[in-house]
């Protein structure tokens, strides 16, 4: 028997009100319709479920499924992308998806990413050793953009010469302009063909990077296949850039915004590593996870999701729940009452997270600790964000010292 999908119109409150008040309409859903089918930005209908236990429980569900070709046909629109910029751990369930991230697991052992403390140090020291003698600059284009770029290229091993275009395209494709809607598919090819090569000088002349690795480690004599090195090394590229630059202008302005809890960071450098966790819980940068697709109805409280329709968990809503949170929608660096799903849950957790952190707490550490008089360089309510409801960040992030 065919299910009966309700109309996907908003309750309470749609795409459009989400981009005006996040937090503010996350409640109202939770309150009132933490299960919601609404309208997306495209046109097309998805889920959207938004409380704590729930969108905990779906991030570890086995029903969802990351391969797009459970959707429902004309249900999904996404990013198109060419076989080898697409065969990665984002569309795939097990076996696939376990056999994969055991092989990228083996490259990101602690060892590695210690080694790369030194250079992430070196690269926040020389990002502000330009800026300081302005005494003013956008954190945003000066520092939390170039930022991670540099270590995702210390990460695949590519040259620095070779950084100015990974930029480039990376925000080519999540900014498309739309006046120039060849941009994003011109960047698309350029990456394509950049990693091609890349690999193929990586199996002649191995070094000691994240890329060589994944292409020497095994899983059971199975060596990864061109497409999976690719888009793996495709993936590395966009979760290690577009959520670090998000998370550190959000973090700075979450703590210029606190200037009690901003002082006593100054003061105690021991609190940073509760600071980190607590500011990606207060305004986590993606604040939706990665679509997925029940492979059979799924019930979720007293509704019933069909199989094959998109579902978005709102990970930005469950770290504001005040179901599980106290007083959520305060930035506390001293919080203790359970951990965010910024970095998600389950076989699909964030295989960077390690790496995530000590990245941010450097970043910032080395921003206060050498711009002790850091202030915003225009009025708060001056500041925009990105017209985005799955990317949370700002456009700009005036600042001087």
């Amino acid at each position: 028997m065919a299910t009966t999908l309700p109309e996907p119109v908003p309750v309470t409150v749609g795409t459009a009100e989400l981009l005006q008040d996040l937090y503010g309409g996350y409640a109202a859903l939770r309150a009132s319709a933490p299960v919601q089918r609404i309208v997306g930005p495209d046109g097309l209908p998805f889920w959207l479920v938004t409380r704590y236990q729930d969108v905990r429980e779906l991030l570890a569900d086995p029903r969802l499924s990351f391969d797009r070709r459970n959707a429902v046909p004309g249900n999904y629109r996404g990013l198109a992308l060419p076989p080898a910029l697409d065969a990665n751990l984002l569309n795939m369930d097990p076996p696939d998806h376990t056999r994969i991230r055991r092989l990228v697991s083996q490259a990101f052992t602690p060892r590695r990413i210690e080694q790369l403390r030194a250079p992430v140090q070196r690269t926040a020291d020389e990002l502000l050793d330009r800026i300081e003698p302005l005494g003013r600059a956008d954190l945003v284009a000066d520092y939390a953009g170039p930022f991670p770029i540099a270590l995702i290229c210390d990460l695949l091993g590519v040259a620095a010469e070779d950084r100015r275009d990974f930029r480039a395209w990376t925000d080519a494709i999540i900014t498309p302009d739309p006046a120039q809607p060849q941009q994003a598919k011109a960047a698309v090819a350029g990456m394509l063909e950049f990693f091609a090569r890349l690999i193929a000088r990586k199996r002649a002349e191995p070094g000691d990077d994240l890329l060589a690795a994944m292409i020497t480690a095994r899983d059971e004599g199975d060596r990864l296949s061109e497409d999976e090195l690719t888009s793996l090394a495709f993936l590395i590229l966009f979760a290690g850039y577009e959520n670090t630059v998000q998370l550190i202008g959000n973090s700075v302005l979450a703590l210029l915004d606190h200037p009690e809890q901003l002082a006593e960071l100054r003061r105690d450098p021991r609190l940073l590593p509760a600071a980190v966790e607590e500011l990606t819980r207060y305004d986590t940068p993606a604040p939706l996870a990665i679509r997925r697709f029940p492979l059979v109805d799924v019930t979720v409280g007293d509704v019933t999701i069909p199989a094959g329709e998109t579902v978005l968990l709102a990970l930005g809503s469950a770290n504001r729940d005040p179901d599980h949170y106290d007083r959520p929608d305060q930035l506390d660096l001293h919080r203790r009452d359970g951990a965010h799903l910024s970095l998600g849950h389950g076989i699909h957790y964030c295989i960077g997270a390690p790496l995530a952190r000590m990245e941010t707490g450097i970043a910032l550490a080395t921003l206060l600790r050498r711009f002790p008089d850091l202030a915003l360089d225009v009025p708060r309510d001056a500041l925009r964000r990105r017209p985005s409801i799955r990317a949370r960040g700002l456009l700009a992030l005036p600042v001087r010292f």
